[in-house]
């Protein structure tokens, strides 16, 4: 399956990428958290936090591959410094699970001559959010070189087998899941965030992201002969954990499908389906059980794609970031 063919708005692009860069602290929580480093397998590691996304990293015969790297040029270069103590093998490779710029943005921080891999969707959004300009914009001498375009590719990297898949457009359209099939490890990107509601993952709209996709995507992502899972946020996950939130969604899902159905107005299914309230104690980001705080991903002021990086573009007068239940009106009615 190809990518949505749908082109992203630059302008909302370009403020979600601003909104992610200037304050990743969304999906960090009131205070950001240290970066940690966690060993899988003797040649995986998990770098959780530290501002942005979850990485992994991958250390292959000659060099290291990482998948996804953080939200700035800072948080970047410290988890190189991080790879660094682990390592001395250069990096080589980074494998972006999505165009968010908590997950991206960090290649500033990277060495100039690493090859990036990424769905076709993602460097679509990365070229639009490039054109409409302004701070916060993914970096434009890192954009991906090599481009995924099919619902399954099976690499080699450095001895390293890979599997990535794309089976639809769910947090964006870009959506790239990346699979150790030897190592039993599954890097989600931001499909699955271990600290948001089991029944509330985060879709971008203007990234043409779909609640629907995203339900053919976990159940993929559950389909994998994985043991461990690398979520876009929060800690590592287990098959049981990903399944949870794949019962509870579609679950929910079916239920908002119904009341449209039943010919329910949009404010009443509103009504009866609101987002999880904020939680209390959400120490890395939106806390297990609860809504994003506001202005993080899907908080009133996020604005899309979580808006893009990490969160939507929001602010700059936009309204608040679409429900659960709205997303999948709009789906359903083709709004």
């Amino acid at each position: 399956m190809r990518t949505s063919s749908s082109t992203p708005k630059p302008a909302a692009l370009a403020a979600a990428f601003l909104l992610s860069a200037a304050g990743f602290a969304f999906a960090q929580g009131p205070q950001q958290q240290p970066l940690r480093m966690v060993q899988l397998k003797p040649n995986v590691y998990a770098g959780l936090d530290g501002g942005g996304g979850n990485s992994t990293i991958v250390i292959g015969n000659t060099g290291v591959i990482v998948v996804d790297a953080k939200t700035s040029e800072m948080s970047g270069k410290a988890l190189v410094d991080e790879i660094a103590k682990i390592t001395p093998k250069p990096i080589t490779t980074v494998i972006e699970t999505h165009s968010d710029g908590d997950h991206i943005n960090g290649l500033a921080g990277f060495p100039k001559d690493v090859k990036v891999i990424a769905n076709e969707g993602d460097k679509k959004e990365q070229e639009a959010a490039i054109a409409a300009g302004g701070r916060g914009a993914p970096p434009a001498d890192r954009l991906p070189s090599l481009v995924t375009t099919k619902q399954k590719e099976t690499m080699t990297l450095d001895g390293v087998k890979f599997e990535l898949y794309h089976w639809a457009p769910a947090h964006t359209s870009g959506d790239l899941v990346v699979y150790l099939p030897d190592q039993k490890i599954c890097a989600t990107g931001d499909v699955v965030m271990a600290n948001m509601a089991d029944d509330n993952p985060l879709i971008h709209p203007e990234k043409n992201g779909s609640t629907a996709g995203w339900i053919t995507n976990v159940k993929g992502i559950v389909g994998l002969n994985a043991d461990t899972y690398v979520p876009g946020h929060g800690d590592l996950l287990k098959k049981a954990d990903v399944q949870r939130k794949l019962d509870a969604t579609s679950a929910k899902r079916d239920r908002i499908v119904a009341a449209i159905k039943a010919g329910k107005t949009l404010d009443e299914i509103k009504a009866e389906f609101p987002n999880p309230p904020p939680a209390a104690g959400a120490g890395r980001g939106p806390a297990p059980g609860g809504a994003p705080p506001a202005g993080g991903p899907g908080g009133p002021a996020a604005a899309g794609p979580g808006a893009a990086a990490g969160r939507g573009p929001g602010g700059g007068g936009r309204g608040p970031q679409p429900t659960f239940a709205e997303l999948v009106y709009n789906e359903v009615t083709k709004k």
